[in-house]
């Protein structure tokens, strides 16, 4: 069978972050340089789609990391209610694949007008989000035929990685993003088919995490969704205990994506407690005793493993997508560039 276009981008993931990387090496070290001059009191950032899902990524490494609080601005606020914003003390990072959508823009430029440090992380050097930026990143991931994004993703997630570790003069997650590349190679080998059988032919289904790693929930929600027709919803491990837990059932399925940080071991005693109620949970961790254990690749620090966690799983949802009928190139009543006012 010939390799669709998701399944092609997947596997060049680690070449695409090794490329952003060693080629933009110079141009994420500045960009650092100036946030640190900078000093903003806080961030903001602007994006939609798997875009909101990295920056969300990039707001739990930044509060973590920096220790800069990060809130998410609502494109409408700019391009349908015409808001103004205070923004003179804050850092707006806006996130876009393509940089074309018009509201994602206006938002960006309402910011700069409002005395905000502008910087845009897009696949589109040269795209109108490109122009409205003080500072601009190529996340260099190439060209991404399929619609569902998995390689700009990734490169969007580590291109600001990159940013907030010069930022924060934070040697130990520079390292850990020199060493990412192969780390990432070994994730696609990694094999989740055990969660097929339930999963090939459920119509819902959780998937949880906490603190970096429930970004990367979202953006797998979001996967389920777009590539194989499933009603698929992101919540925190804590708050799933919250309400939504009313919905689980003796064979529910829940993915449980557990990155080896502080909160591990709390997302493993939610993995077994939803499991003890008969939820079919498979859990990215070897601590769990009830729920079933999948592989996962250790990098060595604890942002860089949430985000490795994602490559597996983009090779998983690929594979579903097929299993379940469905080109997962072409997602239903989709387009890979949705440009919203």
């Amino acid at each position: 069978m010939t390799a669709t276009s998701m399944r092609n981008e997947i596997d060049e993931i680690p070449d695409a972050v090794s490329r952003l990387l060693e080629g933009s090496r110079s141009v994420l070290a500045e960009a650092g340089k100036a946030l640190g001059k900078a000093d903003p009191a806080f961030v903001a950032t602007i994006a939609r789609g798997s875009s909101d899902h990295a920056s969300l990524f990039l707001k739990y490494a930044t509060e973590l990391v920096a220790g800069r609080a990060v809130a998410s601005l609502g494109p409408s606020l700019a391009s349908i209610y015409g808001a103004r914003m205070r923004l003179e003390n804050a850092a707006v990072f806006a996130v876009s694949q393509s940089g074309r959508s018009p509201d994602i823009v206006s938002m960006l430029e309402t910011a700069a007008r409002s005395g905000a440090l502008t910087m845009t992380l897009t696949n589109a050097a040269g795209s109108p989000l490109w122009n409205a930026a003080d500072i601009k990143i190529d996340i260099a991931a190439g060209p991404e035929l399929a619609v569902a994004a998995t390689k700009s993703y990734v490169s969007s997630a580590v291109a600001g990685l990159a940013v907030l570790a010069h930022w924060a003069e934070d040697a130990a997650l520079l390292g850990a993003l020199e060493a990412l590349p192969e780390h990432l190679r070994s994730a696609l080998a990694l094999d989740w088919s055990v969660m097929t059988p339930v999963l090939e032919r459920a119509a819902s289904l959780y998937v949880l995490g906490r603190g970096p790693a429930l970004a990367i929930a979202s953006e797998a929600a979001l996967k389920f969704k777009e590539t194989s027709d499933m009603h698929a919803e992101a919540y925190s491990a804590a708050e799933v205990m919250h309400g939504p837990v009313a919905l689980v059932s003796p064979g529910f399925p829940v993915l449980v994506l557990a990155a080896r940080d502080a909160a591990e071991r709390s997302v493993v005693e939610a993995a077994d407690a939803l499991a003890a109620k008969g939820a079919e949970v498979f859990v990215t961790s070897a601590g769990v005793q009830r729920a079933h254990p999948l592989p996962f690749i250790e990098t060595g620090h604890p942002i860089t493993d949430a985000l490795a966690l994602i490559v597996p799983f983009y090779g998983f949802a690929e594979k579903l997508s097929r299993l379940r009928g469905f080109n997962p190139d072409r997602p239903v009543a989709l387009k890979k560039v949705t440009e919203t006012q």
